[in-house]
């Protein structure tokens, strides 16, 4: 079997952070000469929570590039916008800046997928924060993905979601806060709803530890998931500081990414072998079901 992958959230790579304003041609078309180097087929580069400006301005950058070179318009298959439409909470927010996250606005939401000129793919939002699942309809209709993500909405409100559209969650077990009620928190919700919903998880057992991970993804089911990196400029580089979205992450040896002084998360410094690689030696999964994961279901997904 050929060793491909199709990455639906990369924030950055190789050094490059995509949610920057001053991003450039040669720094992208660097970042999609890595991620090619790394057997990766395909991405949908990942603008997060902003500026609502700075959004518009990073989003028309990726498309405006993609249009110019051959290599990134072949790379970037499409956008993937993670907010601004989350959750404030912090805890299920994660490194989104509190001050530019929104309430559903679609007027708001459309000026985003006008800049995107027909490329954004997927949307993650918070559906308890989706009124009437406004938003979630509208993005149906317009055939993009709606996910939900850095959210904590009840069973009703997902299971309404569904109903209207919703057919994704953005990294299951993060986006969330780390000490959680035993039974009722999103992961047993988004779980229990596994049939109805593609589940991301990112493999490299510090998001979700390995043990934690083989049960989520076997509970699910392997045709129920799919792998990610949520990867940002770190990934494929090394050790150091790096921008992200206007605030410095510091990465260490163990290739965990965190704001300087702090505990949580801030996206992964994976990669998508490492990814498989872990699925295998650490979850066990065969050739076939890392295939699914790491390519073949995101595609199925997004119909391409």
């Amino acid at each position: 079997m050929d060793t491909k992958y199709f990455d639906i959230q990369v924030n950055g790579y190789g050094g490059v952070d995509y949610n920057q304003n001053d991003l450039t041609l040669e720094d992208l078309k660097l970042s999609c000469s890595k991620l090619m180097n790394d057997h990766v087929e395909g991405i949908l580069a990942t603008i997060i929570t902003a500026n609502f400006d700075a959004m518009v301005l990073r989003i028309k950058n990726l498309v405006n590039y993609r249009k110019q070179d051959s290599l990134i318009g072949k790379m970037i298959k499409g956008i993937h916008l993670e907010g601004p439409f989350i959750n404030r909470e912090e805890g299920y927010r994660g490194a989104h800046p509190k001050n530019h996250i929104l309430s559903p606005n679609r007027g708001k939401l459309e000026e985003l997928l006008d800049a995107a000129e027909g490329l954004c793919r997927v949307v993650t939002l918070a559906p308890e924060m989706d009124s009437h699942n406004v938003l979630t309809k509208f993005l149906y209709s317009k055939d993009v993905i709606v996910s939900a993500g850095h959210c904590n909405p009840s069973l009703k409100v997902l299971r309404s979601a569904i109903d209207a559209g919703l057919s994704m969650f953005t990294h299951l077990g993060n986006g969330c806060p780390q000490v959680l009620p035993r039974h009722d928190n999103i992961i047993q919700k988004v779980l229990s709803l596994s049939g109805a919903i593609k589940i991301c998880f990112i493999a490299d057992g510090v998001h979700v530890p390995f043990y934690a991970l083989k049960n989520y993804i076997s509970m699910a089911g392997v045709e129920n998931c799919m792998i990610t990196t949520d990867a940002m400029a770190a990934s494929g580089a090394g050790p150091g500081r790096y921008r992200f979205n206007d605030i410095e992450l510091e990465v260490g040896e163990d290739r965990v990414v965190r704001e300087p002084g702090k505990l949580n998360f801030s996206g992964s410094a994976l990669d998508m072998k490492s990814s498989a690689l872990n699925l295998k030696k650490e979850l066990g999964f065969s050739e076939e079901e890392i295939h699914k994961l790491t390519y073949a279901n995101p595609l199925q997904l997004l119909k391409f």
